[in-house]
C-alpha cells in the first residue's frame, strides 16, 4: 500500500460549532469546509448504531484537522487519561511566541491544564523546546510548542506571517513497546525513525502532570518528511496503563490519524488499528 504520510488528524466532537470557535479563536485555526456529511465510502467503516457522521475541516499552516460528529454521540473523554495511558493521543501546535500564545489561551474559557504551573523550558536532552500541555473544552489533549530562538524548522518559517500559532508539528501516541510500534508503522506506512530521546526530570514532571516520569520519545517520519510527524511515547515510569474497554468510533477520545493513499493506489478505504489500539484511517477520499 502506497501512503503519502499523515494527511491530517481527526477528533470526535460532541459540540462541533463551539469546539470550532475554540480552535479558531484560541489557537488560530481556520475553517476550510463544512459541516458536511461524510462520504459513503467512509461512513460504511463506522458502527451503524452511531448514526450518520458529519465533518468540519479546519486548517492551520499546511496541516488539517477534522472535527467529526455523529448523530448519536458516544462516551465523553475520560478524565483520568494521563500520558502513560495507552488511549492517550495529543497533537502539538507550533507557536512563534510561547508567552503570547499562552496568554491568548488563558483569555478563553473551557480548557483545562495538564502542565503545571506554567509552560516548561525543557533541557537540551529533551529537545530544548518550551511546551505546555492542556485539554480542549471536550477533553482532547493538546500541546503548545515553541522552538528556541533561531531554531524554528524551515517548514514553519513560511507561516510566521500567519499569526502566533503556526502549524501542527506532530501527533503523539502512548505505546507499550517502542520497537513493536516502530515496526508496525514502518511496514504499514514506510515511516522511519527521525529522532529519539529519553525524557525525565522536574520539567517533564510538570509538563506531564505525572510523578517522576521517565518517557522514551521516538519520532517517526514519512519519506517526504513533511509535518506532521508521529511521536511514540513509551513510559518507563509510570508504566504504560492498558486502555481497558476499546474505544467506539463515536467516543470523544476516538482520535484518528488520517493517511492518504497515493493516487495510483487501488486499494479501498480502510480503518486499521495499531498494536496499542490507536486508529488510522487509510483513504484516497480525504481531500480539501
Amino acid at each position: 500500500m502506497a501512503l503519502t504520510g499523515i494527511a491530517g488528524i481527526s477528533v470526535v466532537a460532541a459540540a462541533p460549532a463551539s469546539l470550532e470557535r475554540f480552535y479558531c479563536d484560541a489557537l488560530g485555526f481556520r475553517r476550510m469546509r463544512g459541516p458536511t456529511r461524510i462520504a459513503h465510502g467512509l461512513g460504511q467503516l463506522y458502527r451503524a448504531d452511531a448514526g450518520n457522521a458529519c465533518t468540519t475541516l479546519l486548517r492551520i499552516g499546511g496541516q488539517r484537522l477534522e472535527l467529526l460528529t455523529f448523530d448519536k454521540p458516544g462516551r465523553p473523554y475520560p478524565p483520568d487519561v494521563a500520558g502513560n495511558d495507552l488511549r492517550f493521543q495529543h497533537f502539538a501546535i507550533v507557536v512563534a511566541d510561547m508567552q503570547v500564545a499562552y496568554g491568548r489561551l488563558q483569555a478563553h474559557d473551557g480548557w483545562a491544564p495538564i502542565t503545571h504551573p506554567v509552560p516548561q523550558n525543557l533541557p537540551a536532552s529533551s529537545g530544548g523546546v518550551t511546551a505546555f500541555k492542556f485539554r480542549d473544552p471536550e477533553g482532547h489533549p493538546l500541546e503548545l510548542l515553541a522552538f528556541p530562538p533561531g531554531k524554528l524548522p524551515f517548514a514553519y518559517r513560511q507561516h510566521q506571517h500567519d499569526g502566533i500559532c503556526l502549524a501542527i508539528d506532530h501527533s503523539a501516541i502512548s505505546v507499550a513497546d517502542t520497537a513493536r510500534s516502530t515496526e508496525f508503522y514502518a511496514q504499514m506506512a514506510g515511516f522511519g525513525i527521525s529522532g529519539h530521546s529519553l525524557n525525565s526530570g522536574i520539567e517533564q514532571e510538570r509538563l506531564d502532570g505525572l510523578n517522576n516520569p521517565v518517557v522514551e520519545v521516538t519520532a517517526l517520519s514519512s519519506a517526504k518528511s513533511q509535518p506532521p510527524h508521529l511521536e511514540l511515547l513509551c513510559y518507563r515510569n509510570p508504566a504504560p496503563c492498558p486502555p481497558g474497554v476499546p474505544l467506539a468510533c463515536n467516543d470523544i477520545a476516538a482520535t484518528k490519524l488520517i493517511m492518504e493513499k497515493a493516487p495510483d493506489d487501488q486499494t479501498q478505504t480502510a480503518l486499521v488499528h495499531d498494536p496499542d489500539g490507536h486508529a488510522i484511517l487509510l483513504t484516497p477520499y480525504w481531500t480539501p
